[in-house]
């Protein structure tokens, strides 16, 4: 998994807390699931503020702004996927096999341009390469059979809006359609102006990762952690010129045994107005919001 060290301590330090949490007493001020009663909303509004403040005008949102940063998965499904648990548990898996030759391409540049004119030139990626993003499980389980691939181009939502940029289309045994995977690599993050919460905080969580932002750009969807024994996430929103802070927090707690879990659901946050240019923002990391890491 492409997971880094620092969030998976998070992660299971979030692990721990949830069993704390389900386990405790009703003396803790926690509410029962049954009883219809729940704890009041956190107070998200104060860290918000403190990573907007971080963000807005500093060097890292501009650098932010001049690059390129995919909002949306870089692989596209064939539109017929999946046929069946099998292939599905292979894309799952990124367990692949190579049944033909792939195109081989010099080193070159490749530009994204975004619909005002703007354009950033960057490394093209190999088709080789790009197989290799896809392909990293050996074993001997379900796999889905490439047989060949060739460049093209698609409409991919970017930090800076809808861009054009290279795409390999991976043909699939079986399939109609074609896999497609960005043919670029993300320009390299800028170091962010604050750092995380000081401690895995029971009140704010980690965003598991950006979904998608509507196409009027007037509503941002994430997946938003929370435990096996809660009434699920919620997600709350601080909007400024620069930024938009999203601050993920689980609602309710029940009492007695729970199963220890990190489950992560969809939510669909409204804006006031159009996302635009501005930098979506995870309260909790201090960091933009991404839909891969």
């Amino acid at each position: 998994m492409r997971t880094s060290t620092s969030r998976t301590v998070q992660l299971l330090t979030a692990l721990g807390l949830l069993a704390a949490g389900c386990g405790a007493s009703s003396g803790s001020g926690s509410g029962s699931a049954g009883s219809g009663e729940s704890e009041p909303a956190p107070d998200t509004r104060t860290r918000a503020l403190k990573v907007a403040k971080a963000w807005d005008s500093s060097p890292a949102a501009e650098t932010w702004r001049e690059g390129y940063y995919p909002m949306a998965d870089p692989v596209r499904l064939p539109e017929d996927a999946f046929h069946n648990e099998a292939d599905k548990e292979a894309y799952i898996s990124e367990n692949f096999v190579l049944r033909g030759d792939l195109p081989e391409t010099p080193k070159k540049d490749a530009k994204v341009t975004w619909q005002d004119g703007d354009s950033l030139t960057l490394p093209l990626m190999g088709a080789r390469e790009a197989y290799e993003k896809l392909d990293n499980n050996d074993s001997p389980a379900p796999r889905l059979t490439v047989t060949g691939a060739k460049l093209s181009e698609t409409t991919l939502a970017t930090s800076r809006g809808p861009a054009t940029v290279p795409v390999w289309l991976f043909t699939l045994k079986g399939y109609d359609t074609p896999l497609r995977q960005v043919a670029l690599t993300p320009s390299k993050p800028p170091k962010p102006p604050i750092g995380p919460v000081d401690q895995v905080s029971a009140d704010l969580w980690e965003l598991n990762k950006l979904v998608e932002v509507a196409a009027d750009g007037r509503s941002v969807t994430v997946l938003a952690h929370h435990g096996a024994c809660d009434d699920g996430p919620a997600v709350d929103v601080l909007e400024t010129d620069g930024s938009v802070v999203l601050s993920g927090h689980i609602v309710g707690t029940a009492d007695g045994p729970c199963t220890l879990q990190l489950l992560a659901k969809k939510v669909t946050v409204k804006l006031d107005r159009p996302l635009g240019d501005r930098i979506l923002l995870d309260a909790f990391t201090g960091r933009p919001v991404r839909g891969t890491d």
